[in-house]
């Protein structure tokens, strides 16, 4: 069995929160703050100001920052809806990273981030490495292969909200001639530590 998995920064996330938070409001009582962005006039400003929350002024911020039109903030309810609706980045999607954790050669040996929309088919792509490192092995060996599977793992992100591919597993059997030999026995248990608790998946 082989896996992958992303090694995700929500651990970080918190801190990465909680200084957003502290900068957004030095912001807001910063007196040139977001008040521009929504009115023409100091009295239509402080009407603008008034009707965000603090959650929506907070939200606000971080669209400004990334260059987006800071009057979306008033559309979400939380930071968390935000996120999800991807008007404000995910620190924790922007930054995940996936470490396969087999023997084999394969890709992914180091942790490297891969987008959560490219995620499904790159995850795909390394669990098929995997499948055909067991018909090398096979044909090397005088065994056949006589089940091979790819399962793709999903999970919710703590952070957003969303629905990623948190990795994936890939189940290979391997059957050889005369298995009654005691070398074959050998080889076939060999074959089971090899593909055995291998794992390619994110870590959160």
């Amino acid at each position: 069995m082989s896996r992958i998995s992303a090694v995700s920064a929500y651990g970080n996330y918190n801190n990465l929160t909680t200084s957003g938070v502290s900068q957004g409001r030095q912001a807001a009582s910063a007196s040139s703050g977001l008040a521009d962005s929504f009115t023409s006039t100091g009295q239509e400003t402080s009407r603008g100001e008034d009707r965000l929350t603090p959650a929506q002024r907070k939200i606000a911020e971080d669209i400004r920052r990334s260059g987006g039109n800071e009057s979306r903030a008033f559309a979400f309810s939380s930071e968390k809806a935000a996120k999800r609706s991807g008007a404000v980045e995910c620190e924790t999607c922007s930054t995940r990273k996936y470490q396969d954790g087999s023997d084999e050669q394969v890709s992914f040996k180091s942790a490297a981030h891969i987008s959560p929309q490219a995620a499904a088919s790159r995850v795909r792509g390394h669990e098929q490495e995997h499948v055909a490192n067991a018909y090398d092995k096979a044909k090397k060996d005088g065994g056949k292969v006589i089940r091979a599977s790819v399962a793709i793992h999903t999970a919710i992100c703590p952070e957003c909200g969303r629905t990623y591919v948190s990795g994936g597993t890939t189940t290979t059997q391997i059957k050889y001639n005369n298995e009654s030999n005691p070398y074959q026995q050998q080889r076939k248990g060999a074959d089971a530590y090899d593909f055995a608790g291998i794992n390619f998946s994110a870590q959160v």
